[in-house]
């Protein structure tokens, strides 16, 4: 019970954790999504392109910035290529040194071009705005505020069609993973720069945002479809879209009905941004960006991915403890990996299949905790019970017995169990007289040393044979075969180890013989039958014994060994009941010498003695 106990805690104590949901388990499961980014294959979209201003370019044209004019013909090149849209993220928020902003500002008038500008902590705004329609609840707790902005001169931003917002919002590890599609400063909507590309490409003048008690749900461009937002306003990125790429200095190919991104990436001059695939270019954001609108693939965090990693970390833990604990140890070891394994593709295919960020993470953590505890206490158990295994029996059974009980514990049926098993008792008969020669010499020590010296010889047979020493009751030996290991010919070993005995009594008498004791002989009764053989006890103290009628049988037949003697006038060392006879190999049959009543029983018991007996 105690293990069930502390696995369903360690289980409970996790699942709280989850539940709080604290800051770094955030960010354990934002890097547990990212493998999910990591594993997609690389796709373009055929009309995004991006033409880079990279070193090559630079030696051609000129140190960076260029003048505006220059900038302006670059510009119309794109568009005589074809370009449907030009998009210059770059912020000019000063004027041109040149003096030549009035001839880009021609130029976007002209064109469909698209420019950037910036959120700024500081207090000043210059941006420009764009008209926006909003529904449903209160936005300004759910939009992210800044308290101004940064946008171009007026010259240009009243000339540009679209002027966006160039903003990245990394997590708490700095890694980009969702995008602002709006942002807020003084009460007014900012778009960001992909919602103006968008809106351009539409050919729309405006755009729509949905807010909901749970945050911003939706945005809509009036001629595109809706796009899913988390509270925030973001969108999660899908980083699989990459923009293939041209330098502006080599001949350009057909742009026909493409958006071109203009892209600053030479050295010193790039806008590297750290995701999950890695760090990557300002244009290579924008274009996941468009990709994952213009596609319409929504990522998203469901509303149901907490209770559902809660779940499942829940129930893959208790079933893998349950596991664990009370089947074989090989089923625990081969669930856990297909756990394992399975919650982290589970996830995959939710991503894959659904656009679904289910974090994998935690019920994996948390499975293999649980895991790790529950095979901890079974082991701990199993120890502990080898052990007690040992201190119980290694005094009662052979060494190599015990060592077989300890490597498998299931040999040992614990409780009371029903078997069939054969008894021997054993004790000296005559007793008496020895016990009085001690004491007439005044010397206990060596009652009790004559006594452990016969109960030794007599136990180191028993062993040999496979036996079990139940118990001592002074002078006497009561052990048992056939539990708690199986013996199938337990009724053979119990009567060849007390015919044993009795030649080692032959001995032992000898040794008597020469410190001047009584002469010693030994009786022993054997008896075979079914009894309850288990511990027995109580919760504090328990005994693993035998009860039932044949014991007590085996017993009565050990005390009737004074009544009976040999030709030669010994007493008859070895009795045993019919019940073991039947059992004994041909070679081992003894003779009938009596059929007697004890206590207990009505009918008649027929006893018998070893042939051996006869010839001794």
């Amino acid at each position: 019970m105690k293990k069930w106990i502390i696995s369903l805690s360690i289980i409970l104590i996790l699942c709280s954790i989850r539940f709080a949901n604290p800051w770094f388990l955030d960010m354990v499961r934002l890097k547990a999504l990212d493998q999910h980014q990591r594993n997609q294959t690389t796709q373009s979209l055929s009309n995004l392109v991006t033409v880079e201003i990279n070193n090559e370019t630079i030696k051609k044209k000129g140190q960076w910035p260029w003048d505006r004019n220059t900038l302006s013909v670059e510009i119309i090149k794109l568009y005589q290529q074809g370009a449907s849209l030009v998009v210059l993220p770059i912020l000019f928020a000063d004027k041109d040194r040149f003096g030549k902003d009035s001839v880009l500002a021609r130029t976007l008038s002209k064109t469909p071009t698209i420019i950037g500008q910036i959120p700024t902590n500081e207090a000043e705004n210059t941006g420009v705005t764009r008209g926006v329609s909003t529904v449903g609840k209160p936005w300004k707790n759910w939009v992210y505020q800044y308290p101004g902005a940064i946008g171009p001169i007026p010259e240009l931003a009243n000339n540009a069609h679209a002027v966006g917002m160039m903003i990245i919002a990394p997590e708490k590890d700095g890694v980009t993973r969702r995008m602002p599609l709006v942002v807020a400063v003084e009460d007014k909507l900012y778009p960001s720069i992909s919602m103006e590309i968008l809106r351009m490409a539409a050919g729309d003048i405006s755009y729509q945002m949905k807010t909901g008690i749970a945050g911003v749900e939706k945005l809509r461009i009036p001629k595109f479809k809706m796009i899913d937002t988390d509270a925030n306003g973001n969108i999660w990125l899908d980083f699989k879209w990459k923009t293939t790429t041209h330098a502006l200095h080599k001949k350009l190919p057909d742009l026909s009905g493409k958006i071109v991104i203009v892209s600053i990436t030479a050295s010193g001059l790039e806008t590297v941004v750290s995701t999950p695939v890695g760090s990557i270019y300002g244009h290579d954001l924008i274009g996941a960006s468009l990709a994952t609108m213009m596609t319409g693939r929504n990522i998203s965090r469901p509303w149901w991915a907490d209770i559902a990693e809660l779940s499942a970390s829940f129930i893959l833990s208790v079933i893998l403890s349950v596991v664990v604990i009370t089947l074989a140890w090989y089923y625990g070891a081969i669930l856990m990996p297909i756990v394992l394994v399975g919650t982290y593709y589970g996830s995959s295919y939710l991503f894959t299949e659904f656009s679904f960020l289910i974090d994998w993470s935690w019920p994996v953590l948390t499975t293999f905790i649980a895991w790790s505890v529950a095979a901890f206490l079974r082991f701990m158990e199993e120890y502990r019970l080898r052990q007690q295994i040992k201190k119980q029996f290694e005094h009662y059974l052979a060494p190599e017995m015990v060592r077989r009980l300890q490597k498998n514990p299931e040999l040992l049926k614990l409780g009371g169990e029903r078997r069939e098993m054969s008894f021997l008792f054993m004790d000296i008969v005559g007793f008496t007289p020895i016990s009085e020669h001690y004491k007439n010499n005044d010397d206990p020590e060596g009652l009790v040393e004559c006594v452990n010296d016969y109960l030794n010889r007599m136990t180191n047979i028993v062993l040999k044979n496979g036996g079990t020493v139940d118990k001592y009751m002074g002078d006497c030996i009561m052990a048992f075969w056939n539990a708690p290991l199986d013996c199938e010919n337990h009724a053979e070993m119990a009567v060849r180890t007390s015919m044993e005995c009795a030649v080692e009594t032959e001995a032992l008498k000898q040794s008597f013989k020469d410190k001047g004791l009584p002469e010693i002989n030994i009786g022993s009764g054997v008896n075979t039958g079914t009894c309850i053989v288990g511990n027995m006890g109580s919760d504090s103290r328990f005994d693993y014994s035998v009860i039932g009628d044949a014991v007590n049988l085996a017993a009565r037949l050990e005390a009737q060994t004074r009544n009976y003697k040999d030709e030669d006038g010994n007493i008859v060392n070895t009795l045993y009941s019919s019940y073991t006879q039947d059992q004994l190999p041909e070679d081992l049959k003894g003779v009938e010498i009596d059929k007697i009543k004890v206590k207990g029983k009505d009918e008649l018991v027929t006893i018998y003695k070893p042939i051996d007996d006869d010839e001794s």
